[in-house]
Parts: C-alpha cells; structure tokens; sequence
C-alpha cells in the first residue's frame, strides 16, 4: 500500500505536463535541464573549439590609394608658328564614368591577379582574391588582401600594387601608340607637302636669284630711290653747266684753256719769259710811238718781241702739250686779277665734269635696276604664292606635330592619375579565426541556452498567469451601458 501510494505522488508525464511545465520547486526536473544545458553547451562550443584549434591563421594587409580630383593644362606658345595646349581633364569632372569603379574593377582582373601571381612564382589560384571598397564621395580606393603570414600578406597586396601600376601604364602606352598611329598617316602627308613646296621654292630662287618676295620689294624702292637720285643729278648738271657756260662767255676762254693758262703762269720760268716779253711788248710800242716802222730801233724792237714771244711760246708748248692754234687763243700776258675767275672756271668745269659722271653711272642703274624689275615681277609673285602656300602647310604640320606631342603629355585623358595614400600594412593580428569573437559569439550562445532553460523552468506559473490574467482584469466602464439580453 505505501508502494502504491509513492507510485500514485510521482508525476506522470503527459502531453500536458510538457507543454505546460511541472511545479517551479520539484526538483526530480533537474537532471533532465542539466542533461538538455550540457548536450546545448557541446553544441555551441564543440564547433567553436574545433574552428579555433583546426583553422588555419591567415592574416590581412590594407593599403589606400587616392584619385586626384583636379586637372592639368599647359600651353606653349611657339614662335612664327602657333600655339600648342594640353588639357588633362578631372578624374571626376564625367558624371558618366566613374574612374574609381574603373580601378576597382582593373584592380580585380584575372590578367592583373595572374601578374602579381607570377611575379611571386605562387599559383594563381593561391594568390587570393583582393577586397576592394569604395568611400562615397571621395576618391579613396581601399584594398586588402590576405595571406598564411604577415609578411605574405604585405608582399601579396605589394605585388598586385606594382601589377595594377604596371597594367594602367601599359594602357596609357597603348592609348598613346594608337593615337600616333592614327595621325601617322595624315602627318606623313603633311610633311610630303611642305617638302614638296620648299623644293619648289628653292629652284625658284635658284633660277631668279631671288630669295624672297621682301628683296624684290626693296629693288622696287631702291629702283624709285635711284629715279629720284638721277632727275636730281640731272637738275644739278644742268645748273652747273649754266654756270661753265656763263663763266666761259665772260672770260672767252674754255675751262680747258683756262686751266692751262693757271698752269703756265704758275711756273716761274714761263713768268720770266711772260715778263721779258711784256717788256719786250713796250718797248716796241714805245719805239713805234717815236720813229717809224722802218727805223732800226723798231725792227731791233721788233725782233726782240718776237724772240721773246717765240720762247714764250715754246715754253707754253713745253707746258700744255697744245697745238699752235690752241696756244694763240691762250693770253701769255700776266693773268694779273683775272687769276681768282680762271681758278673758277676751272672748279665749276671739275664738279660740272663730276655731275655729269654721276648722273651716267646713276643713269645706267637705273636702267639696270628697272630691266631686273622688270623681269623679276613674275616670279617674285610666284614667290610670294609659294611662300604662303609653305606657310599654311607648315602651319598645318606644325599643328598636327604639337597635337601630337601635347597629347602624349596628356597621359591621364583616358586613365586618371592614381597615387598611394597608404602602403600596403604590415598586420600585427591575424584576420582569423577571430578568436575572441567565437568566444563573445559561444559565451552569448551559452547565456541565450540558459535563459532558455530558465524560461522553460518557469513556464507553468508563467502560464497560469497569463490563462488567469483576463478573468481578474476589472470590466472597462463602458461595460455598464451595455444592456443584459
């Protein structure tokens, strides 16, 4: 009978009882709890233990890398020839392209990956995949990448760096060869034409001696200068011939005449001779004053004056070199006042003669100067044509060559510049496992399975709670408005 009494106290377990729980103080629970918390406990840190102590450490190296945001440009002036102006516009001034999300996906290619790899004698499949993060409204690239050690991983993330560097400068490279190849063909054309058009211009100059259509301007002044330069000779001569002339009627004598009287009575023994025969002169007029032509102091005096006279005129033949009727038009008498308007005649016949030689010599290039003009018109316009058509080609070959040249300074058009804010780190903790967050994670697993337990302890009263809650919670007011069926 106690037998069945002890049977009947013991709890039965039913649907009921493991729904609603038992009593918070019956202890006979406890040892199934216990056995539900450890078999939760092995649950939660068996897995963790096992990934701590059997997971390999791999650790990660960060780096930063920036995108400019401003442009360059830079022009350059060139002299005779034009101007030659790059551009470089920003990396971010295109709301159609994003250079970062460029980069970050040239960062990813199988093709940079494969470089760095080979460059590390890894395997590519070995080498790892980087993470690359964008910042919103920057230019900030974040790359990371991991490896077995810190230094693996430093070395990696160096690796794919100098890779990534590699490849966009091998893009820009091809960008440049492309263009140039491009505009080849058109420089090339460009270049024949003004080759073709310097040669033309050189026979030309061969053959007319003209070098440019400037020289044939200045032989077309120097030509009006020269015309100029002789109607005023012309005028001068002219005018000191009037003088000669006038000078000759006054005088009756020729400049020539005049010239080689200045030059017989300049010499001392013809103005001896001048004298005796001026003395000579008198007496014979003195004795034809007094007796007559047959006296015989007029025929002594008579022969005395033509002795005289005859080496006197000797002496001038000696002198001048003239003929006998040249000499009787010289007067052997004493010049006397008449000397200073014989050195006149003289002088005003000199720069006369001088007139008269510059005007020729002026005459005669003129004349020169104005057949060379003559047949210089036609190719000094030529000329011109030739030399402006050489402008314009070499212009436009300047143009195409600075073009190209400038765009080659242009290296970020397409593939903007990219620089190293942060280099690749060297990690001091290893990336995982993450050691301390499976322990935070398994203690908050832990605590979670013991509240749950804890919960399941003290379900029933927490359940006859809320069943009896409603029946004691007093009617609302309203109730008592409510009219009874």
């Amino acid at each position: 009978m106690p037998r069945q009494t002890q049977d009947a106290r013991k709890p039965r377990l039913s649907l009921s009882r493991i729904l609603r729980g038992g009593n918070v103080g019956d202890r006979s629970r406890l040892p199934r709890y216990l056995l539900l918390a450890s078999a939760g406990a092995v649950a939660i840190w068996a897995p963790i233990t096992g990934y701590l102590s059997k997971a390999p450490l791999t650790y990660r190296s960060d780096m930063s890398l920036i995108l400019p945001g401003s442009g360059a440009s830079a022009s350059v002036n060139l002299d005779s020839i034009g101007q030659a102006s790059s551009y470089a516009n920003s990396a971010f001034a295109s709301n159609a392209v994003s250079p970062t999300e460029t980069y970050k996906r040239l960062m990813a290619a199988e093709r940079i990956l494969d470089a760095a790899a080979d460059s590390m004698g890894i395997d590519p499949e070995d080498f790892g995949k980087p993470r690359v993060e964008l910042v919103d409204q920057t230019g900030l690239i974040h790359v990371s990448l991991t490896g077995p050690s810190a230094d693996e991983a430093q070395a990696r993330l160096n690796a794919l760096r100098a890779a990534f560097f590699g490849e966009i400068e091998a893009l820009r490279s091809d960008e440049i060869n492309t263009r140039e190849l491009g505009a080849g063909a058109a420089i090339d054309e460009y270049r024949q034409s003004v080759t073709e058009t310097r040669a033309e211009i050189t026979r030309l100059q061969e053959e007319t001696g003209l070098i440019s259509p400037e020289q044939y301007d200045a032989l077309v002044a120097e030509t009006d200068a020269l015309a100029r330069r002789v109607d005023d000779a012309a005028a001068d001569l002219a005018e000191q011939t009037e003088a000669v002339a006038a000078l000759e009627r006054a005088l009756g004598l020729t400049p020539e005449l005049a010239a080689a009287t200045l030059k017989l009575h300049a010499d001392t023994e013809f103005a001896a001779l001048a004298e005796e025969m001026s003395d000579a002169a008198a007496k014979l007029s003195q004795a034809r004053g007094l007796y007559g032509p047959r006296h015989p102091k007029v025929q002594a005096a008579e022969a005395g004056h033509d002795s005289a006279r005859g080496e006197t005129r000797a002496r001038a033949r000696l002198l001048t070199r003239l003929g006998d009727g040249a000499l009787d038009l010289l007067d052997l008498s004493h010049v006397g006042d008449r000397a200073a308007l014989l050195s006149e005649l003289v002088e005003l016949e000199t720069a006369r003669a001088g007139l008269a030689a510059e005007h020729a010599a002026l005459a005669a290039r003129l004349a020169q100067a104005r057949t060379d003009r003559a047949a210089l018109i036609a190719p000094a316009a030529r000329l011109e044509d030739l030399q402006r058509d050489f402008a314009v080609a070499e212009a436009v070959f300047a143009s195409a060559m600075a073009r190209t040249q400038s765009s080659k300074a242009d290296l970020f058009a397409s593939y903007p510049l990219v620089q190293v804010l942060e280099d690749p780190s060297m990690p001091e903790d290893p990336a995982s496992p993450r050691r301390k967050l499976a322990v935070a994670a398994g203690g908050a697993a832990t605590m979670f399975l013991f509240f749950g337990m804890f919960l399941g302890w003290m379900r029933r009263p927490m359940i006859d709670w809320l069943l009896a809650a409603p029946a004691s919670t007093p009617a609302p007011a309203y109730a008592s408005m409510v009219p009874a069926e």
